[in-house]
């Protein structure tokens, strides 16, 4: 009897420390720089299932991860749309019920409270970065989708963070072999994630890369460049076809324990999608109005250029003006 109170006395008192960790980690900062306003409609428009969404958060925990990753991006979150909206039956009621029109725009996400489904439109105020799987199969993603889903109730794993800021730290107190050994997948209990795992471990379901590590045996370097078909017969020159080094090495996946929101932006395998300003293909930089340091008033626009006078060259100067200047 004695050790079962022991027992339950340990797990309170666990319970309670990381109760106060987690409200001082995620207290929310006094200052927010924020880079540029964003266009809901367009963050809606160019949003597709499956898009990672990186966020520049404003808590402490915030603060941390993007100075040990040296990143402005703290948290990532995986776009479902509404993929449980699909489903149907009860689970649509209880969406449309809670977050009505906003029912068919959710992210799955790990927080402080768990692994949940939210609505996209809670990152508005803040910055964001839109990062999209290249050429992800229809069936991958619909796997990638179905993972997320299922994820969604776990729990938090505050170890994992804290784990995670010791190892970022730049003075290196642990020998590496020993700094991402007590890392692990799912936690202690296996059903425990941060943001950057979770969304880790849905793309390696698939074998989607992120920013894994790539080594060339002997023999699988990289091929030499090569000449097409018919010019190279006859011996004439003609531009070079590269083999591509992509597949020529063997890839090697990082934990999905040590990843942060930096790797996925890091990452060569996603698109950057544009959705402010210049999404929309109508931004001129010359219609800006400028307030340079000390005016009074806004500079005028510039005029707007023909498309000759665009693409004409500069006329060269007078001989005169050559020689004064």
């Amino acid at each position: 009897m004695r050790g079962g109170r022991e027992g339950e006395s340990f797990v309170w008192l666990r319970k309670r420390v990381d109760e106060f960790a987690i409200r001082w980690l995620t207290k929310r900062l006094p200052y927010y720089e924020r880079r540029v306003q964003n266009d809901r409609e367009s963050l809606l428009r160019h949003l597709r299932p499956g898009d990672v969404l990186l966020v520049d958060g404003d808590t402490r925990i915030s603060q941390f991860v993007k100075y040990l990753t040296q990143s402005c991006w703290s948290h990532s979150a995986l776009y479902i749309g509404d993929a449980l909206l699909r489903r149907g039956g009860a689970l649509a009621g209880a969406l449309r019920q809670r977050f009505g029109g906003e029912a068919g725009q959710l992210l799955v996400e790990a927080l402080p409270g768990g692994v949940v489904a939210e609505p996209v439109a809670k990152y508005l105020p803040f910055n964001l970065r839109i990062l999209r799987p290249h050429r992800l199969r229809p069936e991958h993603l619909e796997e990638v989708l179905e993972t997320a889903i299922a994820a969604i109730g776990l729990g938090y794993d505050l170890g994992n963070v804290l784990a995670l800021l010791r190892y970022l730290f730049p003075v290196k107190i642990v020998p590496n072999r020993l700094r991402g050994s007590a890392l692990r997948f799912g936690g202690i209990a296996g059903s425990e994630v941060i943001c950057s795992s979770l969304l880790g471990h849905i793309f390696q379901q698939v074998n989607f890369p992120i920013l894994p590590t790539v080594e060339y045996p002997p023999g699988l370097a990289p091929a030499p460049p090569r000449r097409g078909g018919l010019r190279r017969f006859f011996g004439r020159g003609g531009p070079l076809r590269r083999e591509s080094p992509l597949y020529s090495g063997l890839f090697k996946s990082r934990p999905v324990t040590l990843l942060t929101p930096r790797d996925f932006d890091l990452s060569p395998y996603f698109e950057v999608i544009k959705f402010n300003f210049i999404a929309g293909g109508d931004f001129d930089y010359r219609k800006i109005r400028w307030i340079d340091a000390g005016a009074e008033a806004p500079a005028p626009p510039l005029p707007a250029l023909s498309a000759g006078e665009a693409e004409a060259p500069p006329a060269p100067a007078p001989p005169a003006v050559q020689e004064a200047q």
